[in-house]
C-alpha cells in the first residue's frame, strides 16, 4: 500500500509519496470537491472491507435490539405488511384516511412472502427477519456515509465518521428498527453522496457510470425518500435552493431534471397507492392537509418550540454533540451545517415532535464529530513529525486553502499529551454511549416485545383462543408478531372530530373496573378472552375483575426500570383463564 501526503498551497496540490509495506488493496482515489479537482492521496480503506464491516455490525445490531420504542415501528410498517401478505392485520386510522403510502410496508410484505415460500414464517423469523432486513439497509447507509465523508473531507475523516456512526447510542438503538424514518435516513445519506456538494452536470463525477448523472441519481433517491416520508421534502428544499444559487442555468435544471424526476416519483406513488387502497388516493395531499392545515398532528402531544434544540438533538447526539459543533467550526462547511439547522428549525414549527423525525440529519452530525476527531488525532500525532501528516482535508472554498484548524493550526509540541487526550476522548465516548446503547436496546421496554413472542409461541401451539390488551393503545406489537389469525382487542385511541370525545384507553385508565364491567356486561364466561395482557401498575386495580372471572397469572415479563408514560410500568403481565392448558 502506498501512503501519500498532500499540502495545499495557493490552490495547487503537491504530493509526496512514502512507501509502506502492508497488506491490503487500498487504492488512491481522485475526486472533485467543491468545484475543483482534488487528488485524495491517503490510501482509502478497501471498500469491500467497509461493506463487510458495516453489514456484520448492523446484523449484530439488529439481533441485539429486543425492546419497544414507538408504536409506528410495528403498526405503520409491519402490521400493514402482514395484512398485505397474509390477509389479516390491523390498519390504524391513518390508513383508513389515506395518510400513508404503501411503498414502505410493501418491502416487508415481500419479505413475509419470501419467508412463507421458504417455510420460515415461524414466530422467531417473523419477529427477527424485518429488523435483519432493515439492518441491511442501515449498512448501506453506513457505507454511503463513509463515502460521503470521503468526498467532503477526505479519508481519515471518513474513518472517524464510521467510529462516531457506529458507537452513537441512538443510531445503534434506532437505525435497525422498521420505522419509515430509518429508511428515509438511509436514502437521505445516499442522495447527499450523489448530490452534495452541489454541482453542474459538466462537473458531475459520476455521469459516466450510469444512465443518470450523479445529481439526477441524488434527485431520484430524494424523491423516493419523500414518498416514504413526505416531510423529507424539508431537506430537499434546502439542498435544491443551494443548488439554484450555485448554478447558472437554473430554469434548465428545473425543467430538465427536477420536474421530470418529480413527475416519475409522484406517478409511481400514485399508481402504487391507488392500487393498494383500491381507489385514487392522493396521499401527499391528505398528509399535508392533516399535518399542516389542521391540528391533527398534535393529537399525540405537543412540545415546546425549542424541543429539538434543547432536548431532541442533544439527547440523540449525546456526548458526540460537542465534537460535532467543534467540527462545524473547524471545517467551515457552513452550507452543509446549515442543513442541520434548517431541519431543526422547520420541524420546530410543528407542535408534535419526536426524536426519530430528525434522524436523517444525525449522520451528518456524526460526520462533523468525525472531522473534529481527525483534527485532534492530527494534532496529537504531528508534533514531533518532521514531515507532513499522512492526510489532508480538502477545502470547502474554491480558493484551495485548507480548513482552518486542520493543517494550518498544527501544534508544535506535546505528542504524548495529544495522544493521551485523544485516547481519553475515545474512552469517554465509548463509556458514555455503549452502555446506554445496550441498555436501551436490550432492557428498557423489552416486555412489550417479549410478551408477544410468548403469545406467538402459545398461539402456534394452539393454546390461545383470544387476547385482550388492557394497556395504552398500541403498547405492544400485534398480528405481525403473533402471526395467528385469532381475535385480539386493544383499547382504541383513534382521534375523533366529535366534541368531548374520550378514547377507550383514557376511559379505562380513569376507572378500570367500571370500564371492564361495562365491556363484559352480560357476556358468558366462555366468551371472555382466554388471555389478558396488562402492565403491573394496573394489577391491583383490576384484581377484583380478574379474581371474579377466575383469571390467574400465567407469565410476567420485565419491561422497564423507569417511568415510561403515566407511571412505572415495571412488568408486562399475562393472565389466563384457568385452566387453559395442562
Amino acid at each position: 500500500m502506498r501512503r501519500r501526503t498532500a499540502v495545499v498551497q495557493g490552490g495547487q496540490e503537491i504530493g509526496k509519496e512514502q512507501k509502506q509495506e502492508e497488506e491490503g488493496n487500498d487504492v488512491t482515489k481522485t475526486r472533485r470537491v467543491k468545484g475543483y479537482h482534488h487528488h485524495h492521496l491517503l490510501a482509502a480503506w478497501n471498500e469491500k472491507w467497509v461493506w463487510r464491516l458495516c453489514l456484520a455490525f448492523r446484523l449484530l445490531n439488529a439481533m441485539l435490539v429486543q425492546t419497544y420504542f414507538n408504536p409506528d415501528e410495528h403498526w405503520q410498517a409491519l402490521e400493514v405488511a402482514h395484512r398485505i401478505a397474509f390477509g389479516y392485520g390491523h390498519l390504524t386510522w391513518e390508513w383508513q384516511q389515506g395518510l400513508r403510502s404503501y411503498l414502505h410496508p410493501l418491502l416487508f410484505a415481500a419479505l413475509y412472502k419470501l419467508l412463507t415460500t421458504l417455510h420460515l414464517d415461524t414466530p422467531w423469523f417473523m419477529t427477527k427477519a424485518p429488523r435483519l432486513l432493515q439492518s441491511v439497509f442501515a449498512a448501506v447507509g453506513d457505507v454511503y456515509l463513509y463515502k460521503f465523508s470521503q468526498n467532503n473531507f477526505g479519508e481519515r475523516v471518513a474513518q472517524w465518521t464510521m467510529f462516531c456512526q457506529m458507537f452513537n447510542w441512538f443510531t445503534f438503538f434506532c437505525i435497525v428498527r422498521t420505522f419509515s424514518n430509518c429508511l428515509e435516513t438511509v436514502l437521505t445519506t445516499m442522495a447527499l453522496f450523489y448530490w452534495w456538494p452541489v454541482q453542474s452536470p459538466s462537473t458531475d463525477h459520476h455521469h459516466t457510470r450510469s444512465i443518470f448523472t450523479s445529481r439526477q441519481l441524488g434527485l431520484l433517491l430524494a424523491g423516493v425518500a419523500c414518498i416514504i416520508r413526505p416531510t423529507s421534502a424539508i431537506i430537499w428544499v434546502y439542498v435544491g435552493v443551494v443548488q439554484l444559487l450555485k448554478i447558472p442555468h437554473k430554469l434548465q435544471f428545473l425543467l430538465s431534471e427536477v420536474f421530470p424526476i418529480g413527475i416519475i416519483c409522484l406517478s409511481a406513488m400514485g399508481m402504487v397507492d391507488s392500487w393498494m387502497y383500491g381507489k385514487w388516493t392522493p396521499v401527499l395531499l391528505n398528509f399535508f392537509r392533516f399535518n399542516f392545515l389542521t391540528s391533527g398532528a398534535s393529537f399525540y402531544g405537543r412540545h415546546s418550540w425549542h424541543w429539538y434544540f434543547s432536548q431532541g438533538l442533544p439527547a440523540m447526539a449525546f456526548t458526540f454533540l460537542p465534537f460535532a459543533m467543534i467540527g462545524i467550526l473547524w471545517s467551515k462547511q457552513w452550507a452543509l451545517a446549515g442543513l442541520i439547522a434548517w431541519v431543526l428549525a422547520l420541524y420546530s414549527i410543528l407542535g408534535h415532535k419526536e426524536f426519530r423525525f430528525i434522524l436523517p440529519v444525525l449522520p451528518i452530525v456524526m460526520m462533523y464529530a468525525g472531522y473534529a476527531m481527525a483534527v485532534l488525532e492530527q494534532q496529537g500525532s504531528s508534533a514531533n513529525s518532521k514531515e507532513e501528516t499522512a492526510y489532508s482535508v480538502p477545502s470547502s472554498t474554491s480558493s484551495g486553502t485548507q480548513h482552518e484548524g486542520y493543517e494550518q493550526n498544527k501544534p508544535t509540541g506535546g505528542t504524548r499529551q495529544g495522544s493521551r487526550l485523544l485516547g481519553g476522548i475515545i474512552i469517554f465516548l465509548l463509556l458514555t454511549n455503549i452502555p446506554l446503547a445496550l441498555y436501551t436496546s436490550m432492557f428498557h421496554q423489552r416486555g412489550a416485545e417479549a410478551v408477544m413472542e410468548h403469545l406467538g409461541q402459545e398461539a402456534h401451539a394452539q393454546h390461545v383462543r383470544n387476547v385482550l390488551f388492557l394497556m395504552p393503545c398500541h403498547a405492544t406489537p400485534f398480528y405481525s408478531s403473533l402471526h395467528s389469525n385469532l381475535p385480539m382487542r386493544f383499547l382504541d385511541c383513534s382521534p375523533s372530530e366529535e366534541p368531548g370525545h374520550v378514547g377507550e384507553d383514557e376511559r379505562f385508565m380513569a376507572n378500570p373496573l367500571s370500564f371492564l364491567s361495562t365491556m363484559f356486561q352480560g357476556v358468558n364466561k366462555s366468551d371472555l378472552p382466554s388471555h389478558i395482557v396488562l402492565f403491573s401498575s394496573l394489577e391491583l386495580e383490576v384484581h377484583p375483575f380478574l379474581n371474579a372471572h377466575q383469571y390467574s397469572l400465567d407469565k410476567s415479563f420485565f419491561h422497564a426500570h423507569f417511568t415510561v408514560d403515566r407511571e412505572l410500568q415495571a412488568y408486562v403481565m399475562v393472565f389466563t383463564q384457568t385452566p387453559i392448558h395442562q
